[in-house]
This record gives structure tokens, C-alpha cells and sequence, in this order.
């Protein structure tokens, strides 16, 4: 057969693969035929990649266990195949075609070849930035149900993680899996959270990452790695993660995991989360593979939406600089004590340290040695009060809210500020704190505090002249 005259035809990415099934009904390795000259470009792009010759093997190039499965899939069961995958960074549509011995198209499914013979498949893919929107429609009515019904649970609920939580319910449904997660990842501030059907379980994610030798965010770059820019693993064993990572396949094993589906989420290329599921049903893989192609993108903008809205949240409650609550979230807080929205604790400590000597440091020092001023003075309010609500009220002010406190323990933390700052060779702060209990108005404390904190620097500043920019500027 003139497998090379057959590529030539298309003018799109074509190639024809070729495998041996053995006696013993196993799979040798698969080999590349014949590529056009849009393949050859394609292929050229690895580095370190060797010339083409008729039956090299595949993985000179790279591995990618799912273009490999389809492949075996469609010849062994003389079946025509597609998938559209997000894979390398782009949106990939595949089409698999089964060949007989003399290089005919089989264009309908017969019956499985059997060993011993070599079996062919051609394969065709176009390659895009941007989903195809109307493709991804064209389902079967299976899948198309089973998106359906996640896309509902999605939306039922405005609270994220009890969507979340529903939406693995269903795909653990979908794959007849014994387990199933969702695995979101933040990359901005590296933070991940492990969802189950029974929701959020944030102690499962510390003891998944410490058995896997990292952080959460680690173990996340341990899966990407493993993708090796795939989108998925659809592993009916797990000999491929024990060849790529030991000591994951242990960590699995352990908890008696026999098979896997570890599908990436990503938005607009950027990785968002995993669909993972184990102990799954591998005679639904292509139908658990198309559904999670479609559910993958629908879950990608939840989730990328729920992170942005998380950061404009947290960007406006915290300091920029020194990570601590800001004055938004300081007035938002009394606000709320003084509409009984909060209740008020039996006890409230109100502290105000005001850092001393901040503007001689602008002045003399420039700003950057302000800032960084600033976060040693942050890191010592961290300290001393790390319990408790630290804000900062505003350059060189920070309010400290103790509820439930003793006034022993009020004296004691705030004597320790003292103590901790007076260790350090710059950072000095006058401090006014007031104890409350029974009835008391947050905000006449706040003021009462303002005012012993004057006494405390003016105090400071008749014992350092030199550091009032003050009086030299009158």
C-alpha cells in the first residue's frame, strides 16, 4: 500500500500510525508510517527530534496516552473515532479512521481484528487558539444529557462550593467511579482546594500533598507535569504514573486506587483545576472522555469567575503591602458592631500603634525604605497579636481589635509589641489601648485609644527630637 500517497491527499494534519497485535492479544508499540508535510512541520517543532523514517516510533517524539489509545481503539475495533481535546495549548480536533491491510478507509465499524497482524490507523487533526464553540454542541444524546445536567448543577446555586460540590456528584455518576474530586488550583497566590461530593475537604489536601512530599500547589505541578500538556489521563491501570512518578503510584496505592481519570481544567490556557475521579468504569472510557471534554470548559469559567471575584474580595479588604486587613475592612467591621450585625464580644481590647519615625525614613531614606519599614512593623504586629484583627488604619496607623480578652492579656500582648520593637535597631511604636466590657461604643474606644497613643508619642518624640519632622517643618 502506498501509505505516503494516501496522507498527501489531505490538506490538513495527516498521518497513518501502525501497531502489531501479538499472539497474546497485547500491542507493540505504535509506529509512524507516513506524515504529510504539515505533519513533518509538526513534528519538528521537539527538540532533539529525529529525522522521519517509515516506522518510527511515536515516542521518539513524545508520549501522549490518550492519542495513543484512540489510536489502538480505532484500528483494533475497526472503528472510526474523533475528540477534541485542549492539549499543548491549543484546541485539537482529532479524527481516527481505521485501515484495512491495503490502506482502505474503513468509514463503519466491523468487527475486532485479532492477533497476529499489523493494524493501521490514520489519523487527522486541525489545530486552534480558540474552542469551537459550535462543535463542542455536537454530541451524542448520552453525553449531550449528561452535560446538561451538570451545566444545570452549576447553576442552580449562586454559592460556588455547593455547585461544586453537586457537580462532582454527577461526574462521579457519569464515570462509575468508587471516588471523585474536584481539584482547583489559584495559581496567582498558589492555592488549592480538594472538593469531594461531600464538599470541601481542606484536610485531605494537606495529607494528599505531605504523602506526595509538598505543598498543595506542588502536588498540583506534579499532575500538570504528568499531563505532559495533555488534558487527560484516562488510565486503566496505573503503570504509567508508577513510570512517571514512584512516588505518587505509592501514595495511590496506598489508598487502594486501581485506575484513574485526571482530566485539567484550564482557562484560556491558563490551569484552573483537575476533574479526578478513581476505581473508575473503563468500559465507558470514550464516553467519559467526551463528556469531560464539554464538562472541563463549562466547570474552567466557574471556577476562573469564583478566583477573580476571590481576589477583587480579598484586594479589598487587604493591605497590598503589608497583608494585613485594610481600613475598608476596619470600617466595614465597626459598622457592623455597631448595627448588631456582629455581635459584640462580652470583652473588646482596642489597640492604635502608630509607627514612629515612618515619614523620617520617606523623607531621608526615600519610599522603599518606608515600605520595607512598614513590613517589619507588620511582621512585629504579627507577633504580638496574631490572634486577633490587625488593621491597617492608615500610613503609619494600625488598629488591633482583641475580642473576648482579658485585660491581663491586653497589657501582656501589647507590652510584648513594645518589647519586640525595642529589639529591632528602627521600628518604635507609640501605643494607646483601651479595655472594654459589658456596654461600650467601638468607636468612642477607638477615639480613646487615638488619644493615649498621642500622649505615648509625644512622649517618644520628647525623648528623640531629632526624629520630629513635625516641629522642623513649622
Amino acid at each position: 500500500m502506498d501509505l505516503q500517497a494516501l496522507v498527501n491527499k489531505f490538506k490538513i494534519i495527516a498521518g497513518v500510525y501502525a501497531f502489531d497485535i501479538l499472539p497474546d492479544g497485547s500491542y507493540s508499540e505504535i509506529r509512524i508510517m507516513a506524515i504529510n508535510a504539515l505533519n513533518d512541520m509538526m513534528f519538528n517543532v521537539y527538540p532533539d527530534a529525529p529525522e522521519f523514517y517509515p516506522g518510527v516510533p511515536l515516542r521518539r517524539y513524545f508520549t501522549e496516552i490518550n492519542l495513543e489509545n484512540f489510536i489502538y481503539t480505532s484500528a483494533v475495533n475497526n472503528e472510526p473515532l474523533y475528540s477534541y481535546v485542549n492539549a499543548f495549548g491549543l484546541w485539537i480536533k482529532g479524527f481516527y479512521l481505521p485501515l484495512d491491510e491495503e490502506g482502505n478507509i474503513l468509514n463503519e465499524k466491523g468487527e475486532p481484528n485479532t492477533s497476529p497482524r499489523t493494524a493501521y490507523c490514520l489519523y487527522m487533526t486541525t489545530r486552534s487558539d480558540t474552542p469551537d464553540t459550535d462543535y463542542m454542541s455536537q454530541h451524542s444524546d448520552g453525553v449531550a444529557s449528561a452535560v446538561m445536567n451538570i451545566s444545570l448543577k452549576l447553576h442552580e446555586t449562586p454559592n460556588f462550593y455547593q455547585a461544586m460540590t453537586a457537580t462532582v456528584k454527577e461526574i462521579q455518576k457519569i464515570c462509575g467511579s468508587e471516588r471523585c474530586a474536584l481539584y482547583t488550583v489559584d495559581v496567582s497566590n498558589q492555592h488549592c482546594e480538594f472538593i469531594n461530593s461531600e464538599g470541601v475537604q481542606a484536610d485531605y489536601t494537606e495529607n494528599f500533598a505531605a504523602e506526595m512530599g509538598g505543598t498543595p500547589y506542588e502536588a498540583a505541578l506534579v499532575w500538570e507535569k504528568a499531563l505532559e500538556d495533555s488534558d487527560c489521563l484516562l488510565l486503566d491501570d496505573l503503570s504509567v504514573i508508577k513510570e512517571r512518578d514512584p512516588v505518587w503510584y505509592e501514595s495511590l496505592r496506598k489508598h487502594d486506587i486501581r485506575n484513574m481519570v485526571l482530566y485539567a481544567v484550564r482557562n484560556n490556557k491558563m490551569l484552573v483545576g483537575f476533574i479526578w475521579a478513581a476505581n473508575y468504569d473503563t468500559s465507558k472510557k470514550l464516553q467519559i472522555k467526551e463528556t469531560l471534554e464539554l464538562t472541563a470548559f463549562l466547570i474552567s469559567a466557574v471556577i476562573a469567575n469564583h478566583q477573580f471575584v476571590s481576589q477583587l474580595e480579598f484586594k479589598s479588604t487587604i493591605d497590598g503591602l503589608t497583608q494585613l486587613l485594610n481600613r475598608n475592612a476596619m470600617n466595614e467591621r465597626v459598622d457592623r458592631l455597631l448595627s448588631g450585625e456582629d455581635a459584640s464580644p462580652d470583652t473588646m481590647g482596642v489597640v492604635l500603634a502608630d509607627l514612629n519615625g515612618l515619614k523620617t525614613v520617606n523623607d531621608e531614606e526615600g519610599h522603599d525604605a518606608g515600605d520595607k519599614l512598614l513590613m517589619r512593623a507588620s511582621a512585629l504586629l504579627k507577633l504580638a497579636f496574631g490572634d486577633h484583627e490587625i488593621y491597617r488604619a492608615g500610613g503609619d496607623e494600625f488598629f488591633i481589635f482583641c475580642p473576648d480578652i482579658t485585660e491581663d492579656k491586653l497589657n501582656e500582648q501589647a507590652g510584648r509589641l513594645n518589647s519586640l520593637a525595642n529589639n529591632t535597631p528602627d521600628v518604635r511604636f507609640a501605643v494607646g489601648s483601651v479595655y472594654l466590657k459589658g456596654e461600650y461604643d467601638i468607636r468612642n474606644a477607638m477615639k480613646t485609644a487615638d488619644e493615649r497613643m498621642y500622649k505615648d508619642k509625644q512622649e517618644y518624640y520628647r525623648q528623640h527630637p531629632e526624629k520630629d519632622k513635625r516641629k522642623q517643618n513649622r
